[in-house]
């Protein structure tokens, strides 16, 4: 069945220039872009994105990071997008990712680890509503 993810090539990506190669990555692991941004995000925006780690001890750098710089706002689409996302862009920690995955190719550190992605259903579609109105959702 068709499913909708929602991911981030954060700001450490695209400051290293690694937006294209991660795109391709993307591509070549058959998903369809639905809609893409380049943006740069607010801090407040930032916040209210990540808000169900609020009370965790890295929120505020994390909210600081990824306003950081410019980045790019996905919608993508496949069969069994949410999972097969995960498995593309590899551990947290890039340190521990396998050999072939988004991070282990272009991320720095866990906080700089190149990508996001949707962990389930229900954060897909609040991450999707987040940052896409419907009419850019074709």
């Amino acid at each position: 069945m068709t499913q909708r993810t929602f991911s981030i090539i954060k700001p450490d990506a695209v400051r290293k220039g690694y937006t294209g190669a991660i795109l391709a990555e993307i591509e070549k692991a058959g998903f369809k872009i639905v809609s893409i941004k380049k943006a740069s995000i607010s801090k407040e925006q930032a916040k209210g994105f990540y808000y169900v780690h609020a009370q965790r001890p890295f929120f505020e750098d994390l909210c600081t990071f990824m306003s950081s710089g410019p980045l790019f706002l996905m919608v993508l689409e496949k069969d069994n997008a949410i999972a097969d996302l995960r498995t593309l862009m590899g551990a947290t920690n890039p340190a521990n990712a396998e050999e072939g995955t988004i991070r282990k190719q272009f991320a720095g550190s866990i906080q700089e680890n190149a990508i996001h992605g949707s962990d389930g259903e229900d954060t897909a579609a609040f991450e999707i509503g987040y940052w896409f109105a419907g009419c850019e959702l074709i």
